[in-house]
């Protein structure tokens, strides 16, 4: 076969199931409002099931239910008929995929659920089969074309399939607030968890922060530098910031035997300021602009503000930043 045949099939393919999938919207009804009002309100897990290709659209739904926080796992059939059945409390709810509704190890699973009044979301085709007679709240997928050559193979069904899962995992977001916070609390591994880290969570903060008042002295500028490993100290009048003081900075004047020099006079006096609620990875980009390897963290309100008096949260340093993966 010339092998622009297999772009010609594979754009072919492609369209129809683009075409297909439009068929999504006749969905979107009374039901699925049912259908997300049930996951909401559930009090304790959204079970997801299903047989062969639609068990693995349950998996996939499962995990980004549970990716969203609301909490949920995946039932095979198959082995709750073998025992897994007591993995189901009274509390959950089953969301059950089978795009014909008549797949033959769901029989169990059913009649187990509708035996102790727990509701099912049946996800299927065929509004008179087996899945759909046995759900509470019953889902109707549209029939489509499949979109290989035999038009048998599951391809467009599985995606409208998937489609709809997506659909109601976004409508539940909304329904529950979900929001970046949320979704980092989740995801605290990967680049996705690390773009979303802020700085208020890597900081140095309380008593981890190095400060000196505004008369110390070099010796005692050095010794809390040393103590506490970060490479400077925030010079503190009162709960005021007047500046920063850097290993370099005491250096330099110990070499030149100026131990009681006045810290004013060596200490950076014009310290840079994030905000907690910045993103770590801001953070790090205007380290590298200034040529810095530390920024003093403020809130929100005193970073958007003019005066100069900024209250100290913490300090975010770049050791911080590359153990978080942020790079």
């Amino acid at each position: 076969m010339n092998k622009n045949n297999y772009i010609k099939l594979a754009k072919k393919s492609a369209a129809k199931q683009i075409s297909e999938l439009k068929k999504i919207n006749k969905v979107f009804n009374s039901s699925f409002v049912k259908a997300v009002e049930s996951i909401y309100q559930c009090r304790g897990k959204v079970i997801c099931a299903g047989i062969g290709k639609s068990g693995l659209i349950a998996r996939k739904v499962s995990a980004t239910l549970s990716s969203v926080g609301i909490s949920s796992f995946f039932l095979s059939p198959s082995e709750a008929n073998h025992g897994d059945l007591g993995q189901i409390d009274r509390k959950d709810l089953l969301l059950v995929f089978s795009y014909s509704g008549n797949t033959t190890e769901l029989t169990s699973i059913l009649k187990y659920a509708n035996r102790f009044n727990i509701k099912i979301i049946g996800v299927a085709s065929k509004p008179d089969s087996t899945l759909i007679k046995a759900s509470d709240v019953k889902i109707l997928i549209p029939i489509v074309k499949e979109a290989d050559p035999t038009g048998m193979v599951p391809t467009s069904s599985t995606s409208i399939t998937l489609l709809f899962g997506d659909c109601l995992a976004v409508a539940l977001m909304n329904k529950i607030k979900f929001s970046k916070e949320r979704f980092k609390v989740f995801h605290p591994g990967g680049n996705i968890g690390q773009t979303l880290l802020l700085v208020k969570d890597i900081m140095v903060k309380g008593s981890k922060i190095p400060k000196i008042k505004i008369t110390s002295n070099i010796s005692e500028a050095t010794k809390q530098i040393t103590k506490y490993n970060l490479g400077l100290a925030i010079v503190m009048n009162k709960n005021r910031v007047e500046g920063i003081l850097t290993d370099g900075d005491t250096r330099r004047s110990l070499r030149y035997n100026l131990k009681s020099q006045n810290l004013k006079k060596i200490m950076n006096s014009n310290p840079v300021f994030i905000s907690e609620n910045s993103t770590a990875s801001k953070a790090l980009s205007i380290m590298n602009k200034r040529k810095i390897t530390s920024l003093l963290v403020t809130s929100e309100k005193k970073m958007n503000s003019k005066s100069k008096n900024k209250i100290l949260k913490g300090i975010i340093h770049i050791h911080s930043l590359l153990q978080s993966g942020i790079k």
